[in-house]
């Protein structure tokens, strides 16, 4: 909020600094020197539409009209003073009863924003535990068909196992009885040997024996 020569560009020079508004927070904030602002009003100079705005809403135009009706008479310098407190007091109370609603407004829906969120983060945390349990169900259902699985081939091994031990007992018998049977033929072998040898042993002793009486 500048004084500045009406035939000057907007952004040129400027004779005196007043203050400064932003529009942007609610309400909009407003820093203005309100003497000197009512001092050039009263000197002649015009605000902009946008300016008169602001001074309508800081009380400036209002105390600028109540000096006016002093000078023209119609009420005493102190009425005029009274009567512009009694309108700041009213205004500052709806500033404050609008600051206030944005304010509850505010917190309400922030209220609402965390309870929504903790009821998310309560829904995600249910469903992450559910899935903890599947988990843990389906880890529970693998160690017992692991379990079951590794008892199957045991068993299995066991009943393996068990049959060759009974093949290989009957099979040993043959190979005994094959043995004496062997042994058998080789000792009956060796009398028909013994006895052949008797037998050509005899004629030759009965030769000498004839030798022996020519």
């Amino acid at each position: 909020i500048i004084i500045t020569d009406s035939r000057a560009p907007r952004d040129g020079k400027f004779i005196e600094r007043l203050g400064f508004y932003n529009p942007g927070t609610n309400p909009a904030t407003i820093e203005i020197n309100f003497d000197r602002t009512l001092e050039w009003l009263q000197k002649g100079a015009q605000p902009t539409d946008t300016c008169r705005a602001i001074l309508s809403y800081k009380g400036i135009l209002m105390k600028k009209h109540l000096l006016e009706g002093v000078k023209k008479g119609a009420f005493s310098e102190a009425e005029a003073e009274a009567k512009f407190n009694a309108w700041l007091e009213e205004k500052e109370s709806k500033i404050q009863a609008k600051k206030d609603r944005i304010t509850k407004d505010r917190d309400e829906k922030l209220k609402k924003a965390i309870e929504a969120e903790s009821k998310v983060n309560e829904a995600r945390a249910v469903e992450i535990a559910k899935k903890s349990e599947e988990l843990a169900e389906i880890e529970e259902k693998a160690e017992v068909t692991e379990t079951a699985s590794e008892e199957v081939v045991e068993a299995t091994a066991e009943i393996a196992e068990e049959p060759k031990k009974d093949e290989s007992s009957p099979g040993e018998k043959p190979e005994k009885e094959s043995a004496k049977a062997k042994t058998e033929e080789s000792s009956e072998a060796k009398k028909v040997k013994v006895t052949a040898e008797e037998k050509i042993t005899e004629p030759e002793s009965k030769k000498e024996n004839s030798k022996e009486k020519t």
